[in-house]
């Protein structure tokens, strides 16, 4: 599914209940994260909808290395798009199946049900087909004059060591990818909230890196994986700290 100006000019494509964005700017278009690699088609067709092409691409930014935001990396990369990622991250970028989350992975669907359909979903999209690939550049942090759209990058470990959040400041809106989702795959939970300890490396960390976030002014919050959330990112903060970290068995 495509959807166009979830902000002005930012577009979302939302695949196996993940999420990537295509931002227009001054020179060109950003691409941040590539859930699948069959994600490709929807963003040809997205392009061809915007009256784009690929040659208007010029960089894709990994916010993190787990394969479900890797995907079409690599092919971009073959296609002549330099590929960005923060260098703590450049390992599991390499190697999208490498991480090594708090708790095991599998552990989860059996003690939270509502899981099931949406990793069932991811699986289908592509989830276990995803091929590495070794970043150009390494994500600074602050502004990407590189880049259209004016992106800023955020260091927000603890999801992954080299997680970072993208700041759209013109457009008063954030893309947090895992570092705060609305829609938790390994629990089916839906809300502001951190990632399960199946997939986040240091759940303390994670919900400690948001407090960087609270004071941006974004209106709104674009996530890796959920609907957008539309009341702030301050707001979306205090309620991911409220949810806390979820336990096996709490459902």
């Amino acid at each position: 599914m495509i959807k166009f100006d979830v902000v002005p000019g930012v577009h979302a494509l939302v695949h196996g209940y993940t999420n990537c964005y295509v931002i227009e700017g001054v020179g060109g278009i950003t691409l941040v994260d590539a859930c699948y690699p069959s994600t490709w088609r929807m963003l040809e067709t997205c392009l061809a909808q915007l009256s784009r092409s690929l040659q208007d691409i010029r960089g894709l930014i990994i916010t993190h290395g787990h394969f479900d935001h890797v995907g079409f990396a690599a092919r971009a990369q073959r296609s002549g798009i330099p590929v960005w990622a923060h260098r703590d991250d450049f390992p599991i970028v390499r190697h999208p199946y490498s991480y090594r989350p708090e708790r095991p992975r599998l552990l989860y669907p059996l003690t939270h049900p509502r899981a099931v359909p949406v990793l069932t979903a991811m699986v289908a999209a592509g989830a276990l087909r995803v091929p590495g690939v070794t970043p150009d550049h390494e994500l600074p942090a602050g502004p990407l004059a590189e880049l259209p759209g004016q992106p800023e990058i955020i260091h927000t470990p603890g999801h992954t060591a080299g997680e970072c959040v993208v700041v759209l400041p013109d457009r008063s809106a954030v893309l947090t990818s895992d570092a705060l989702v609305t829609l938790d795959p390994y629990t089916g939970r839906r809300g502001p909230r951190i990632i399960a300890p199946a997939a986040t490396h240091d759940c303390q960390q994670a919900l400690a890196s948001l407090d960087a976030l609270a004071a941006l002014d974004a209106d709104v919050v674009l996530t890796g994986h959920g609907i957008p959330w539309r009341h702030g990112i301050e707001s979306a903060v205090r309620a991911a700290h409220a949810n806390g970290i979820p336990r096996l068995g709490h459902k």
